[in-house]
């Protein structure tokens, strides 16, 4: 299965950036929920942590807890469900283990994204540093590459100490200083 899932996501390369990733786009939402949906919840509890054995295990796991859950349950609280156990499978593989150095620098993404979607100051500080080590590739130091979002993901938790484009979705309140800042354009993420 963790195949299935490399062969998904990575359809145009493995070391080939996809649009469909980071934007909204229904059928790339459908097709994950029709073919690797029902992993979710597993993955979540833990069933699947075998997969973390090797490099492209843990790949496929994060996909599964990192990625999908923000394609399939957008815009609700679920998107953010596996954060925590992503985190943990993440920090075994790369920190414990240095999975990731045996992955393109385009999979490395992938491990290191759950550490930029932390709401932690410690988990922000090491995202940058480990996207900082992606600077060889052009892709990733490009200006809104993903080292730039790196960056920007630690400024807004060293200001805010959350992401406040969440709030609303796990029902927080915005304080004054985060409502100016969501009323600005290009706020979040």
């Amino acid at each position: 299965m963790t195949d299935d899932v490399l062969a998904f996501w990575f359809a145009e390369g493995r070391d080939t950036p996809r649009k469909a990733w980071f934007l909204r786009d229904d059928a790339f939402d459908a097709a994950i929920r029709s073919q690797f949906g029902a992993l979710i919840l597993p993955a979540r509890e833990g069933a699947l942590d075998g997969w973390a054995a090797t490099p492209n295990g843990a790949l496929a796991l994060l996909l599964v807890l990192d990625q999908f859950p923000r394609n399939l349950e957008r815009g609700s609280p679920g998107a953010f469900a596996s954060d925590s156990h992503a985190r943990t499978v993440a920090r075994d593989a790369v920190l414990a283990k240095r999975l990731d150095l045996r992955l393109t620098p385009t999979e490395r993404v992938f491990l290191y994204l759950p550490f930029e979607h932390a709401e932690a100051n410690a988990d922000q500080d090491l995202s940058v540093a480990l996207f900082e080590g992606l600077r060889d590739s052009v892709f990733h130091r490009a200006p809104g590459g993903s080292i730039d979002y790196a960056w920007r993901h630690r400024a807004v938790i060293r200001r805010f100490g959350r992401f406040p484009h969440r709030n609303a979705v796990l029902g927080r309140e915005n304080t004054p200083d985060e409502a100016a800042y969501l009323a600005a354009p290009g706020a979040g993420f």
